[in-house]
């Protein structure tokens, strides 16, 4: 430079200079613009194998341009991964709501997720540890793409059923299985009740049906009065008890299923007198006295007035049958701070040990001969139970054979009652026998 200035000075020189620097510059400007296009070049390339949002095409700074496209990515990937969250949150809140218990599994019979209900399985403990054993049987046989199901009787305690089943899996990350475990038991002890109901339903309504067609058919045949009198008299005793049985099944169904929607307040003293004077015909023809104690102490209760006189009857019912002529059936009311006992004791046969804890089942008699002498459908007991239970009450039963049986009903009170100021009454201890329910003091 120095030597072409010093070869030719004056304006060729300045233009010279001035040809060589603008050429510099635009030698500068095509080398930033291919750098800037390579920049941009990257950015598209890396945001395509990032799997960002491309980015707009525009002047700018790259490295501005860079993370408004990474901004842009991380704040949709971040709006997806909450959405992921809730949904994933609200399948697990459905699982956790099912009563079966699920287990979901990866491809290495690894469980990846479950619900509350499986924790019991996954812990794995007593008979739990059978069910894990046979999850583990299924699962292996999901894994290879074959559904299975196995039910397991466990002897507990507590006795249970249960299904399991599993089913394979088929997903983008992989194979997979899923099992299920159903406890059954409920629904076992439902379909033997019903099994039994039907079988003896069948029976009861089958035996006196019969009679009533062989008693027509020999009184169709029959030229003496005074026998087809006592033919047409048993036709009508099995017809009545057929009615009976039928009217007790009405009565328990309605019970069972209907809930008690017409509670009001109870008045158990009058409850009292009216399912005795609705027993004492039967009782007087049997020889039998009923007493009810009196008591100047009000005994209320909150409830269905309809089902506790059916209590009260069939428990007095089912004293007067089963209890020896000439004897006494006492009822007796008593106060026990927050509950109220009515108490019905006989002297009659009484009843074993063994069948104090059945003596509420459908159609269950301890004494099949006398029942059918009586005329007793096997439903009282039962009804009792139900009412009770819908009562939020209870019914204990204490019999000796030979002796005879109280049973005491135990009744939510109104309100508390002081038992060292209820007067129980006419009812004298001295009068009976050790059964007798004892004055609270």
């Amino acid at each position: 430079m120095s030597f072409v200035l010093g070869v030719a000075d004056g304006p060729a020189a300045l233009i010279v200079v001035a040809a060589v620097v603008l050429a510099s510059g635009v030698s500068w400007m095509a080398a930033l613009g291919i750098a800037r296009r390579r920049q941009r070049f990257r950015i598209y390339d890396t945001s395509l194998r990032l799997g960002l949002e491309q980015p707009e095409d525009g002047g700018g700074d790259s490295i501005e341009l860079l993370m408004m496209v990474i901004e842009r990515s991380v704040r949709a990937m971040r709006t997806e991964c909450v959405e992921a969250a809730a949904e994933n949150s609200r399948l697990q809140e459905a699982l956790d709501s099912l009563p079966q218990a699920v287990l979901v599994f990866d491809d290495g019979a690894a469980i990846v997720s479950h619900n509350t209900a499986a924790e019991a399985f996954i812990a794995a403990r007593h008979s739990d540890a059978l069910i894990g054993a046979a999850v583990s049987e299924l699962v292996d046989d999901a894994l290879l793409g074959q559904s299975s199901s196995r039910t397991l009787d466990l002897f507990g305690p507590p006795r249970r059923t249960v299904v399991v089943m599993t089913n394979p899996l088929e997903s983008g990350s992989g194979p997979g299985a899923v099992a299920i475990i159903e406890d059954i038991t409920e629904r076992r002890r439902l379909e033997a009740v019903r099994t039994d109901f039907v079988a003896n339903i069948s029976h009861e309504l089958k035996t006196p049906v019969g009679a009533i067609s062989l008693l027509a058919e020999t009184l169709l045949a029959e030229d003496d009065p005074a026998v087809a009198d006592r033919l047409a008299n048993r036709i009508l005793s099995e017809a009545i008890r057929v009615g009976h049985t039928i009217e007790d099944l009405l009565e328990l169904s309605q019970i069972e299923v209907d809930e008690p929607a017409e509670f009001g307040i109870v008045d158990i003293g009058d409850l009292i007198v009216e399912a005795a004077d609705r027993i004492r015909p039967a009782a007087e023809q049997a020889g039998i006295t009923i007493q009810v104690a009196g008591s100047s102490t009000a005994l209320s209760v909150r409830g269905d007035r309809r089902q506790l006189l059916s209590a009260i009857s069939n428990l007095l019912d089912n004293a007067v049958k089963y209890s020896d002529q000439g004897s006494t059936v006492d009822v007796f009311p008593t106060a026990a701070g927050s509950e109220v006992l009515v108490a019905i004791v006989d002297r009659g046969i009484g009843i074993p040990v063994r069948d104090i804890e059945r003596v509420f089942e459908r159609f269950y008699r301890v004494d099949q001969a006398r029942s059918r002498q009586t005329g007793g459908t096997g439903l009282g007991l039962a009804i009792v139970r139900h009412v009770v239970v819908n009562h939020r009450g209870t019914v204990d039963v204490e019999s000796r054979l030979g002796e005879g049986s109280r049973f005491t009903l135990r009744l939510p009170a109104l309100e508390p009652i002081n038992p060292e100021t209820f007067d129980s009454g006419v009812f004298d201890p001295d009068q009976s026998s050790n059964l007798q329910p004892e004055r609270l003091s």
